[in-house]
């Protein structure tokens, strides 16, 4: 039989992780295999998932306390759950109940969840085409809006480039634009005034 290693996130320093990781050891965790992200969930730099994700071997089990403190999203979910099942990793998920990959009921409860994922990215995917169709028949185009060479935007992201040489950071922060908005201004034919 394998490990079972233990995974625990907080979102921010003031909380406190340490009731995640009792119940971790609780459950038979190993000290030495507990992971600990403190990030929000929506970030997709966790380096301690990462390292956790690392130390999974075929035979072992992904512990953690709730559901909300691995996945951002139940599509996150079920994709990363759905990877660590064809590795042969187990997941368990202790306050959720019946959610245990390593028994029948619990494989069941996952794939249940998994096809409401999949039921919810479909309905998401339908009714983006249908909003743009719609739109498409009231004659809106999709995209941006195209911008002028003479937009004084534009105008001073090229001054700015040009006349004064500044880096591109600067202007950035300064016009606050992103890059790639700076670099497509940059890339507008000069406007002539006659």
């Amino acid at each position: 039989m394998g490990k079972l290693i233990g995974y625990a996130r907080v979102s921010t320093g003031e909380q406190d992780v340490q009731l995640q990781l009792d119940a971790l050891e609780e459950a038979g965790c190993d000290r030495a295999h507990l992971f600990v992200d403190t990030a929000s969930g929506a970030r997709s730099n966790r380096p301690g998932l990462d390292a956790c994700i690392a130390a999974l071997q075929p035979g072992d089990t992904l512990v953690v306390w709730r559901l909300d403190r691995l996945g951002r999203s139940m599509p996150h979910l079920v994709t990363l759950i759905e990877a660590l099942l064809g590795k042969q990793i187990g997941f368990r998920s202790l306050c959720d109940g019946v959610i245990d990959t390593t028994t029948a009921s619990g494989e069941l409860m996952f794939n249940i969840f998994s096809s409401l994922a999949q039921f919810e990215r479909r309905l998401i995917q339908e009714r983006t085409r249908a909003g743009l169709a719609a739109a498409r028949a009231r004659g809106r185009k999709g995209g941006r809006t195209p911008i002028s060479p003479d937009d004084p935007r534009v105008k001073m992201a090229k001054r700015m480039h040009k006349v004064h040489g500044m880096d591109v950071l600067q202007i950035c922060k300064t016009l606050k634009i992103s890059r790639p908005t700076f670099y497509r201004y940059l890339a507008l034919p000069d406007s002539y005034s006659a």
